[in-house]
């Protein structure tokens, strides 16, 4: 991301509340193995899910829109006390207007990271727009902006640093997060 911050983004990540992504190719680099019983592997980086983790210390709220369905996808979300799992939204745009209502926020009120044609329909809606490195050209043209960190390899948690330093709210969430591991309370 161009440092520093504008003031235009520094304004829309100044009303973020909620981040939602897309899994495949955001959360993962994108590729799925499949094995001879039809078992299904899929990798997440370690760095991202810790970001999901100080976002949640921070007061945000975390969710996942996905088009496949996978209980690995099911399972990690548990792993992260993610509050929002919507998997086998192909269409992903009616499973977002649910969120919406359901969790009473507003469009400016949402980070989404998306990187395909999928995502697109959210990504022009959102207050806040972003797209890995990995994202499809389409897509980097609607995006507020780009990471350079690719899907799976820390873009998710580069988005999360980036939020909660604009909004300061790095230091409190870090500081939660270190007195949860050690297991005191303040």
């Amino acid at each position: 991301m161009k440092s520093p911050i504008s003031p235009k983004l520094k304004h829309k990540i100044d009303k973020i509340k909620m981040i939602l992504m897309d899994v495949d190719g955001v959360l993962t680099r994108g590729g799925i193995i499949l094995g001879n019983q039809g078992e299904e592997i899929k990798i997440f980086n370690i760095q991202d899910g810790m970001g999901v983790t100080l976002a949640r210390m921070a007061g945000l709220r975390m969710g996942i829109i996905t088009g496949r369905h996978s209980e690995l996808v099911s399972r990690r979300a548990r792993e992260l006390k993610m509050d929002i799992v919507m998997q086998g939204s192909f269409y992903k745009l009616p499973a977002y207007l649910e969120i919406l209502e359901s969790y009473r926020v507003t469009d400016d009120e949402i980070c989404y990271i998306g990187d395909d044609i999928l995502d697109l329909d959210i990504l022009e809606r959102v207050g806040l727009s972003v797209t890995p490195a990995n994202g499809r050209p389409e897509i980097k043209a609607v995006c507020d902006f780009a990471t350079q960190e690719r899907g799976g390899e820390g873009a998710v948690r580069k988005v999360i640093d980036t939020i909660l330093k604009v909004q300061g709210k790095w230091d409190e969430a870090v500081k939660k997060c270190r007195w949860a591991e050690e297991g005191r309370s303040e």
